[in-house]
């Protein structure tokens, strides 16, 4: 492979790996559903293993034909993991906005990041979980991206300056205030979920970082999907005065198998696999596409698996 075919948006910058760990499952599923001690466990061997990032999902059920996923909580567990672990970044792939209210996930952030002594990514996004998710615990499914755009304001105010005044139609704060302030002055980094043209308009004004996902396609499928909606944020990046090279770009790419193991049980098209030295390379072609964070879901889910990943951090962080 030859990350030379997605030369339109090199940075050069180096690339780093995340792992993404599941917080869903079910009793009779065919994962054993997860708990506090594999989560902590997988989170422990993704650190010494030399993974940069360790992110999980934020949803509150999944239900399907045959029946219904269960999911931990990821505010309780980013903190529980940020008591411990030690040099690994952590957060939520996306923080569905509509569980929580603007200034309550501000606040959050802000005590995950001193918890964490300054490693914690804000990753959120509008919400896109089943709206069977939002009725079953009480949360408006409607307007998302009206209700996301008022909501990323209190955020960003709060985080960055520590105030927040703001009257709208979803979201109301008065002389709202950060007194206690986490390690890093400005709050833990914005990374925003947004595929479509209104949502990247916020990453372009609130975002220090952009995330959007890859799933069960080619790197040339993945390439011709990701290609215009880059353009697009670059176009809105220089149209705001903002160097599109200065914005921070992850990428969530379901699934990678290592070498020594297969795909049994996975039920997927076009997973990526192979050699180490091949998955690198893969992961590399990514951040040709200007992506400096590539975050990997695992099969299998098992510590064996992402242990089997240490040649490609190796690779990926020699290059």
């Amino acid at each position: 492979m030859s990350a030379a075919r997605a030369s339109a948006f090199i940075y050069l910058r180096p690339v780093r790996l995340g792992l993404i760990n599941q917080l869903h499952g079910r009793p009779d599923g065919v994962v054993p559903p997860p708990s506090w001690t594999s989560i902590k466990e997988h989170a422990a061997v993704a650190e010494a293993t030399g993974f940069d990032m360790f992110v999980f999902e934020d949803a509150l059920l999944y239900r399907d034909a045959d029946g219904a996923d269960g999911v931990w909580e990821s505010v309780s567990i980013a903190a529980a993991l940020a008591a411990v672990t030690d040099r690994i970044q952590l957060g939520q792939s996306v923080i569905n906005s509509p569980y929580r209210s603007p200034a309550m996930t501000a606040k959050i952030a802000d005590t995950i990041d001193e918890i964490s002594g300054g490693r914690y990514v804000l990753g959120i996004g509008a919400g896109n979980t089943p709206d069977s998710d939002y009725e079953a615990f009480g949360f408006q499914s409607d307007k998302r991206y009206s209700r996301f755009a008022e909501a990323i304001q209190i955020i960003h105010g709060l985080l960055k300056t520590g105030v927040c005044d703001f009257e709208g139609e979803f979201y109301t704060v008065k002389n709202a205030e950060l007194v206690l302030r986490g390690p890093r002055g400005e709050g833990p980094p914005i990374n925003i979920a947004a595929g479509g043209p209104k949502m990247l308009q916020l990453v372009v004004a609130y975002g220090d970082a952009w995330n959007w996902w890859g799933h069960g396609e080619t790197f040339d499928q993945l390439r011709d999907r990701l290609t215009p909606i880059i353009g697009q944020l670059e176009v809105a990046l220089e149209a705001a005065g903002r160097d599109p090279a200065g914005l921070d770009r992850t990428l969530d790419i379901y699934t990678v198998i290592p070498e020594g193991h297969d795909a049994e049980g996975l039920s997927m098209d076009h997973p990526v696999t192979g050699t180490s030295k091949q998955i690198a390379e893969h992961i590399l072609e990514l951040g040709g596409l200007g992506f400096n964070e590539v975050r990997c879901d695992i099969w299998p889910k098992t510590t064996e698996a992402i242990e089997s990943m240490g040649d490609v951090v190796q690779l990926v962080h020699r290059a």
